[in-house]
């Protein structure tokens, strides 16, 4: 069982955060929001007590899931069966704008789980405590909806798209409030007949040891750090020296040493997908990182598997002496670890290279993004809002990555990437989201539409 998916002590608690522990994103958003909770994330398909009949319908779809997504690579099958889930879960033409409401068959399926009972005890267990029901998983947000939660509903989304499938059966009549993680989403949940008043377009939910909230200086001082390491030359700096002044202030834009050396964050999905290419990455640096021109950080995740296959090729490439410093290939032991750990590393982290999962927002802290090729067709939304915002661009052949990676950062491309990312990307969701479910009043800044 997920180590955090127990109720905490009364008294810490002003909502429940309802994740599920599929994949990383909608954890990851959840794992943002833990204040709300007092720390602690209820995972609605693995909570202590859940009905064993639950906990079978959420495996089954979980197990599904992932075989299709790490069979993908498997010649002429692989694809097949992962167009046929992609299919399942797709996500219309945007344009001509049209009427979108009529639900698609997995709502259909979802509904009638429900009719049988599926998700009743997490709602019944909850409604103990009716604090407002925030949860970053759609299937969740129409449980509580469905059996007449007492509390306020939000539903937090985790791409820069979403399918029908994140809208009730009858959007209308739903009490469900959504936190869109930028302005597509507000746009679709109208075309997908969600009234208006039940969208606020908050941005993706980010760890706050990131931002530090509104008044803090830890997105600049990071941002400015990134950009050292990855305009070597300077031509970035002087071009834009004006603007970087005026937004990161003086002593700042003289800064000329990063803090820590130019550093590259490899991150492999929940699924275990794409491995092989993170091993393609690292042959490729292995030169650079033995000769210390970057650290290279290849996470694997909760996946034990990975991280070993990882520190097994490392030595195999002559690699040993820099494991732990130039060469970091962290294992944890928990998701709630995980996440604390990988956040930690992105304070130092200059490029994120990741299939365009939910990580793509965390451009919004000023790390440029290298795209893995997407999973999915969230995943292409994802890469086409990246793109949209300059923030990322998708890899090269990673087979010479120590050539064409070179060429981008000394250019001064990468530190347009990050830049343009930091400006662009929406970066404060986690605080705009806690004062609407506290029902404070919002400081910061309303967000354009399509971004």
């Amino acid at each position: 069982m997920s180590t955090h998916s127990h109720i905490n002590k009364e008294g810490t608690r002003k909502a429940w955060v309802v994740d599920v522990n599929m994949g990383y994103g909608h954890s990851r958003a959840a794992y943002a929001l833990k204040d709300l909770s007092g720390g602690t994330i209820l995972s609605a398909n693995d909570y202590r007590g859940i009905p064993s009949e639950d906990r079978k319908v959420w495996r089954q779809s979980r197990e599904i899931y992932e075989a299709i997504s790490r069979m993908k690579p498997v010649p002429i099958i692989g694809p097949f069966l992962f167009e046929a889930l992609d299919k399942w879960q797709e996500i219309p033409r945007f344009y001509p704008r049209r009427d979108l409401s009529d639900p698609n068959m997995q709502v259909k399926q979802l509904y009638r789980l429900m009719k049988k009972g599926w998700g009743k005890h997490l709602i019944d267990s909850c409604a103990k405590d009716p604090v407002p029901f925030v949860t970053t998983f759609f299937a969740s947000a129409f449980f509580a909806d469905y059996y007449d939660y007492p509390g306020d509903i939000y539903c937090v989304t985790t791409d820069a798209d979403i399918s029908r499938s994140w809208a009730p059966m009858d959007p209308k009549k739903s009490r469900i409030t959504y936190f869109a993680s930028n302005g597509r989403v507000v746009e679709r949940l109208k075309l997908y007949g969600v009234r208006e008043r039940n969208i606020i377009a908050s941005g993706f939910p980010m760890p706050k040891e990131l931002i530090g909230g509104s008044t803090s200086t830890i997105l600049k001082d990071q941002l400015a750090s990134r950009l050292c390491n990855l305009d070597p030359q300077g031509f970035f700096r002087d071009h834009y020296k004006r603007t970087l002044h005026a937004e990161l202030g003086a002593a700042r834009c003289r800064q000329t040493e990063a803090g820590h050396p130019l550093t590259v964050t490899y991150s492999v999905g929940g699924a275990g997908a794409q491995r092989q290419l993170g091993i393609q990455v690292l042959e490729s640096l292995k030169r650079r990182i033995a000769r210390h021109e970057v650290r290279f950080n290849l996470v694997a995740g909760t996946r034990k598997d990975v991280a070993d296959f990882y520190t097994k090729a490392a030595i195999d490439l002559g690699l040993k002496k820099e494991l732990g410093t130039w060469l970091v290939i962290p294992t944890f032991n928990s998701r709630p670890e995980y996440f604390a750990g990988f956040n930690q590393l992105l304070a130092t982290t200059d490029i994120l290279w990741t299939k365009p999962s939910e990580l793509s927002f965390f451009t919004g802290l000023g790390i440029a993004v290298v795209m893995a090729p997407p999973i999915g067709s969230q995943e292409e939304f994802n890469r086409l809002w990246l793109q949209y915002v300059g923030g990322g661009i998708p890899q090269n052949d990673p087979r010479y990555t120590n050539e064409w990676l070179f060429d981008w950062i000394n250019s001064g491309g990468m530190a347009r990437m990050a830049w343009n990312g930091y400006i662009e990307a929406p970066t404060h969701g986690t605080y705009r989201i806690e004062d609407v479910v506290l029902g404070r009043k919002c400081e910061i800044r309303s967000l354009p539409l399509i971004v």
